[in-house]
């Protein structure tokens, strides 16, 4: 084996992109913290990059035996045996606790300990719950209010304070429409791999107007961030407006007729922008803030 098809299973194992939008999630909750620096970005990008891909890592070996009966992930590491259970096994605990004892290094006791729970929400409250309810979006959605978190406390942040909550009550509204958009364009999948799906519970049209009652107040919650004092520049703030339009039109879109799969998946694209294109709005606003 070459070391760019080791890198490559790696990474696939790993699930780098989402680590790296993890890490990036992380990270804007550092800018905007009232003590960030460059070194405290630097370590605790690295360090929840790092405890992200180990989640990712223990997340494909507690389901590999579903992986392997959908379409969308059998080609996986651990479907098609290029990477065995036990050494994925050890690389995921191996990747964990770096990833917990560099935030502990980097920001204390308190980012290492949101860190743990991130880990235990997903891989143990999540993961369960995906195969006993087709509900397990939305209290899995918890997680991804984590990271924001994990960046602000370790720049000085305090937990309560109401520029974290806006923005962890966005990311946490943003992930369950993110999913969603998946169950409906494949949702056949997960029922053929036997696990609960809402395409079950809830028709077609009805599953996309539940998704379009999330996107918009995904949309809406994202407008709340200059109230909350999540950005206090004009131009920034002015920006969400346009961006929340696109993504109620977006949704509008999704609920008028039977929508192809090349739609869900613009769909579920769009979304993702949407957040990126917030969580580059609030870099941009941190970065003013450090300003002399």
């Amino acid at each position: 084996m070459n070391a760019a098809t080791s890198i490559k299973r790696a990474m696939a194992l790993c699930r780098t992109p989402v680590a790296l939008f993890t890490s990036y999630s992380a990270v804007t909750g550092c800018l905007l913290a009232p003590h960030g620096s460059f070194r405290i970005d630097l370590a605790v990008f690295s360090a929840v990059f790092i405890l992200a891909c180990g989640a990712s890592a223990f997340n494909q070996y507690q389901e590999r035996d579903i992986d392997a009966r959908m379409e969308r992930t059998r080609h996986r590491p651990l479907p098609t045996r290029a990477v065995s259970p036990f050494l994925a096994l050890f690389c995921a605990l191996a990747l964990i606790f770096s990833g917990l004892a560099m935030l502990a290094l980097a920001g204390g006791k308190g980012p290492a300990f949101l860190g743990m729970m991130a880990v235990l929400w997903y891989n143990g409250v999540y993961t369960y719950l995906k195969r006993i309810t087709a509900f397990a979006a939305v209290p899995g959605a918890v997680v991804g209010m984590i990271p924001p978190a994990i960046g602000w406390t370790a720049a000085g942040g305090g937990l309560a304070d109401p520029r974290l909550f806006i923005v962890c009550f966005l990311f946490f509204l943003w992930q369950v429409p993110h999913f969603w958009l998946q169950l409906l364009h494949h949702g056949e999948e997960y029922e053929k791999a036997g696990l609960p799906s809402l395409t079950k519970a809830l028709t077609r049209r009805q599953l996309t107007r539940v998704t379009f009652a999330w996107m918009c107040s995904t949309a809406t919650a994202g407008l709340l961030l200059p109230l909350y004092g999540g950005l206090t520049s004009a131009i920034l703030s002015f920006s969400l407006i346009p961006a929340a339009a696109w993504i109620m039109i977006t949704g509008i879109k999704l609920t008028a007729s039977q929508r192809t799969s090349a739609f869900l998946f613009t769909a579920f694209r769009q979304l993702n922008a949407y957040i990126v294109f917030v969580m580059a709005l609030l870099t941009a606003q941190g970065l003013f803030n450090s300003l002399p």
